[in-house]
């Protein structure tokens, strides 16, 4: 049976940490929430990003567009924010309307501001070695794993999902520890080869969104499990990853919820005060 990777837990111990830097510092640490539109999973996740940030001892502060909002008037918004010195960070919360080119939105925002590490630029400097802020999906995963002790040097590590914040970067990121490193996505599902890169993988990170996508029985023998994917079936909150059976044959797992959502939030809030203190030339 796994032991469980309870992100509350590794959470709690990132934050106080934050918490004791974010004092360290003359000013308070201020992040910028920007929403478009009303969207109720957006304006959830801002209150409670807002709530750990109080914690912590980090001003939050919301910015809310109507969803009749061009572009530039996002665009707009985002510039005063570049220049506004008592801003460290800016978060821009998805989704956006449809009509809105995300990619031109996060282009405008500062590199110096950009917590998330969104930009597409941040890939570049993620396989430089040179990243300011690692996107904090994948920075939450890279915790994860390190607090399950295991070794990543030449461990088969497989990714499921491929995406700009937590697919890609992770697999850059999982190479600088020398893991051997494959990733799937759609065309190794439609080509019938996910089951076999799944089980063979010694550390297992599953990040698409599709309630149980990955069965148990794919899960190989003390395989560490990560499972980043949040879906709503039949009223409950579960992974991409069919837990019980996974459980069974794991040596960590993650649980959904509680496993990488809590980390992910506190890297953000790491990433906050990483920003203020460079912005601060320490």
């Amino acid at each position: 049976m796994a032991i469980l990777l309870e992100g509350r837990l590794i959470a709690e111990r990132i934050k106080e940490d934050v918490r004791l830097k974010a004092l360290s510092l003359k000013t308070r640490p201020s992040l910028a929430s920007l929403i478009v539109g009303d969207n109720q999973g957006a304006d959830s996740y801002a209150k409670s990003q807002a709530k750990t940030a109080e914690g912590l001892g980090i001003e939050y502060q919301i910015y809310k567009l109507p969803s009749s909002s061009s572009e530039d008037e996002i665009i707009g918004l985002i510039g005063e924010l570049n220049v506004n010195k008592s801003v460290n960070g800016i978060i821009i919360q998805n989704p956006l309307p449809e009509r809105i080119d995300y990619k031109r939105v996060i282009f405008s925002m500062d590199p110096e501001k950009d917590i998330e590490g969104v930009r597409p630029g941040n890939i570049a400097e993620i396989i430089a070695g040179r990243a300011k802020f690692i996107p904090c999906t994948a920075y939450a995963v890279m915790e994860l794993i390190a607090a399950s002790k295991v070794s990543l040097y030449g461990k088969e590590v497989v990714i499921v999902g491929h995406s700009a914040i937590v697919g890609k970067p992770l697999a850059f990121l999982l190479l600088d520890k020398f893991a051997t490193v494959t990733v799937c996505h759609i065309g190794t599902s439609q080509a019938g080869k996910l089951e076999d890169h799944v089980r063979r993988a010694e550390v297992l990170i599953v990040a698409v969104g599709k309630a149980g996508l990955i069965k148990g029985e794919w899960v190989k023998e003390g395989a560490v499990v990560i499972d980043v994917g949040i879906n709503r079936v039949n009223g409950k909150i579960v992974g991409d990853v069919e837990f019980p059976a996974a459980e069974r044959k794991a040596s960590f797992i993650t649980p959904v919820p509680g496993g990488v959502g809590p980390v992910t939030v506190a890297m953000l809030m790491c990433n906050l005060v990483e920003a203020a203190r460079l912005q601060h030339g320490l």
